[in-house]
C-alpha cells in the first residue's frame, strides 16, 4: 500500500512499516502544502493512506469527500510511538478510502 506521512511522523517509523510503500511529505517537495491541499496532491498520486499526528485535522477538512485513508498518531514521541507499533500497524493496515482512525499512544 502505497502510505504518505505528513511532518512530525517520526522517519524511523518507515523502518517498522516495511511492506508498505512509503514516501514523506518532504520527500515529495509537498512540505509546504496546507492539509486541504497535501491530501489533494496525495490522492491524485495514489496515495491509499496518510499518516498524520495533527489530531486537529478532522475539524479543518472536510474529510468526508476524501478518499484517501486518515491514521492519526496522538504523540509525536518516537519512544512511545515504538512501544504502539502493533497498533499503528494494525490501523494502516486496516485503514480504507475514507476512513479516518487515530491510533493512542500510551
Amino acid at each position: 500500500m502505497r502510505i504518505l506521512f505528513d511532518q512530525g511522523v517520526p522517519e524511523p517509523l518507515r523502518q517498522l512499516l516495511k511492506k508498505h510503500e512509503i514516501a514523506t511529505a518532504y520527500e515529495k517537495g509537498w512540505s509546504t502544502l496546507s492539509n486541504g491541499d497535501l491530501l489533494d496532491a496525495a490522492e491524485r498520486d495514489g496515495y491509499r493512506t496518510f499518516v498524520t499526528t495533527d489530531s486537529h485535522l478532522k475539524y479543518h477538512q472536510n474529510l468526508r469527500t476524501r478518499t484517501i485513508g486518515i491514521v492519526v498518531l496522538l504523540s509525536t514521541s518516537w519512544p512511545r510511538i515504538q512501544q504502539a507499533i502493533d497498533s499503528i500497524a494494525a490501523a494502516v493496515d486496516s485503514a480504507s478510502p475514507g476512513s479516518y482512525l487515530e491510533v493512542e499512544i500510551p
